[in-house]
């Protein structure tokens, strides 16, 4: 990438033939007509190990990782100096040095190493707790920024499961459907329409994060069919997932803080995702230029004084104008907020006078006594209060308090239909 431009982009797949491996657009391109010679997990899981399937065990994921590599230095080293590298959290240390190990048979002059989140953020959010959101092919990166007059990761979380891969496969079927229903014609049931599906998906989200409904065509043989989507379709097909990164969020932001969302654009350009989080979540969204975590990297991160090694930069100067957060979480109060914690067949009251829960809470108040046999519960585990119009749940324990199976930090906003958890399963 230069200052102006992506020059490069092609997604982590790889297609190993008998005699060849090809990566990149070549293998996403055969996906769905070949899908057991298709690997895309070698960047997200590095590593040295044999692939499972026994035809290619003498390949591991550092191979394809060194395939990939070689195909984009050899398209590109001619005009490139020097390399910096923008990584995502779910990187180990190990999977970073066989990178670099990688990088460096390759002869690619790279300079730095910097977290993704870190690269992308390059301003301050007054009023506000940066959240920055990503997506890879398997997983949704979400990391807690500091902002100690820098920007700086405090800690990352991901969603497994919840990437890529898993949305197109939704969304395809999701498609699928609709022709089905609307012209009796199943694109599933050849793998050329399939993966004329998966090549065209991109552009199709593209329209959907614009237009309430559009039209489109698959050609199959002599025969043309035609099928209306509704946007709202694929949003609501995408809701378990829409929902996991809500929670996620909510429980990663305290209850007096004010979110900052920070989507990086292939996040932001995923149907109703924004609008999603701007209801369920509160706070303000940001949303990101194409190529922003690299031009973030670009301008930032120099080469270091000390020339024999590299190592991996979670902190890094702001270098544009700060934004002010200026909305708060008000969505998340009135009518939405619950009235009663419902523990068994019992519901208690919520009020201003806190609701202690624990092991063994005591008996000033109003308490919760989970009894002392309970594991994992601390003896004043959490307690929830109305505070105004909102309901919050504060964390005191040892093992954590879990709000839609998502450990809090310290403490949360809860709504109704929430769930709470204390304890081991």
């Amino acid at each position: 990438m230069t200052e102006q431009q992506l020059v490069y982009r092609a997604p982590g797949y790889a297609l190993l033939d008998d005699n060849r491996v090809f990566t990149g657009n070549d293998a996403f391109a055969q996906a769905r007509l070949r899908p057991r010679r298709i690997q895309n997990q070698f960047w997200y899981d590095l590593n040295t190990e044999p692939l499972a399937d026994l035809r290619f065990a003498h390949v591991s994921a550092a191979d394809l990782v060194s395939h990939q590599l070689e195909q984009l230095w050899h398209s590109q080293r001619n005009s490139i100096d020097e390399v910096i590298m923008a990584v995502p959290p779910y990187m180990t240390s190990q999977s970073l040095s066989l990178l670099l190990g990688i990088a460096a048979e390759l002869k690619m002059p790279v300079i730095g190493l910097v977290d993704a989140a870190t690269a992308a953020t390059r301003r301050e959010y007054k009023g506000g707790v940066p959240l920055h959101i990503d997506i890879g092919l398997h997983a949704i990166t979400v990391s807690r920024m500091g902002q100690p007059g820098s920007a700086k990761v405090e800690r990352s979380e991901l969603l497994e499961g919840s990437g890529l891969t898993t949305l197109y496969d939704i969304w395809i079927h999701t498609i699928a459907a609709a022709f089905v229903q609307q012209c009796r014609f199943d694109p599933l049931h050849t793998a050329e329409t399939e993966q004329f599906m998966l090549n065209h998906l991109p552009a199709w989200l593209e329209v959907a994060a614009r237009q309430d409904r559009f039209s489109i065509g698959i050609d199959a043989g002599a025969a043309s069919y035609t099928a209306e989507i509704d946007s709202l379709d694929l949003v609501a097909a995408a809701a378990p997932v829409y929902q996991s990164l809500a929670g996620k969020l909510i429980a990663m932001c305290r209850a007096d803080e004010v979110p900052a969302l920070q989507l990086s654009n292939r996040v932001g350009t995923l149907p109703g995702l924004a609008d999603f989080l701007q209801a369920r979540v509160g706070g303000e969204v940001f949303m990101l230029e194409p190529g922003a975590t690299l031009r973030g990297a670009l301008a930032r991160v120099r080469r270091s004084a000390d020339a024999s090694g590299v190592s991996l930069l979670r902190q890094l100067p702001w270098d544009q104008t700060a934004a002010v957060v200026t909305t708060n979480r008000d969505n998340l109060a009135g009518s939405s907020a619950p009235t009663h914690l419902l523990v068994g067949h019992d519901a208690y009251s919520l009020g201003t006078i806190p609701l202690v829960i624990g092991a063994q809470p005591g008996t000033v108040g109003r308490v919760i006594d989970l009894g002392s046999e309970s594991p994992g519960v601390s003896r004043r585990h959490c307690e929830i209060k109305l505070i105004g119009q909102q309901c919050s749940v504060e964390d005191f324990s040892r093992y954590g308090t879990f709000l839609n199976g998502h450990r809090i930090d310290g403490s949360a906003l809860l709504r109704g239909g929430d769930l709470l958890r204390v304890g081991s399963p």
